[in-house]
């Protein structure tokens, strides 16, 4: 958001807060559409490159903003043996630069929004993630912080597990919500898989 309301401001317009809101989840040509709407006179290609070399950089100057709880769940998942992948909308240079600081092998697959032509809410980066993953994607839990995102894990056939950070996934439809991951780990997710399951009367 902080290198979006730069962006934005060099061209003379303003970002706010809920003007950033729409691209949280969203993939990347539709946000540099958006912004560029908002008075940034360069093309979708240039906007995401820019925007992506300033979040770079800020990672590796002040380090990944973990969410609460998130690595030591997955340093758990790991040790459990489940099989992790890391979906993202951002170009891949940026979330293999991210991967690349966290100090343990955390995900086994990468699947970035230069990977798949549909993004987010189309179910394509999950389905696409399951395959890398050797998995069914009705034997995954994608767990997910925007309503974008969300969508794209609901309609994939996963089990979709939202843990809301600055937009709300309240209505969304996720099959569960977390407040949190703190204090998480992968025996909580095994069993709400199970728990879940058990409900739609499927056996995995």
């Amino acid at each position: 958001m902080a290198a979006e309301t730069a962006l934005v401001e060099s061209f003379g317009g303003s970002w706010s807060h809920e003007d950033a809101l729409q691209l949280v989840g969203n993939g990347l040509i539709d946000s540099a559409i958006i912004l560029q709407n908002a008075g940034v006179e360069m093309g979708a290609e240039a906007i995401i490159s820019t925007l992506t070399d300033a979040v770079q950089e800020a990672l590796r100057t002040q380090g990944v903003p973990f969410r609460p709880g998130a690595q030591e769940l997955l340093q758990d998942l790991r040790s459990a043996g489940i099989r992790t992948g890391l979906v993202t909308m951002s170009l891949r240079r940026m979330a293999l630069g991210v991967v690349d600081l966290i100090e343990f092998e955390a995900f086994d697959i990468v699947v970035a929004g230069d990977d798949v032509e549909n993004p987010k809410p189309h179910p394509e980066p999950y389905l696409h993630a399951a395959a890398l993953l050797g998995v069914d994607i009705s034997d995954t839990v994608v767990i997910e912080d925007s309503p974008t995102g969300l969508r794209a894990g609901i309609a994939s056939g996963a089990v979709a597990l939202g843990v809301p950070h600055i937009v709300s996934l309240d209505g969304v439809g996720a099959h569960e919500l977390w407040p949190t991951l703190a204090e998480r780990r992968a025996s909580d997710i095994s069993e709400l898989f199970t728990r879940l399951m058990s409900l739609t009367g499927a056996t995995r």
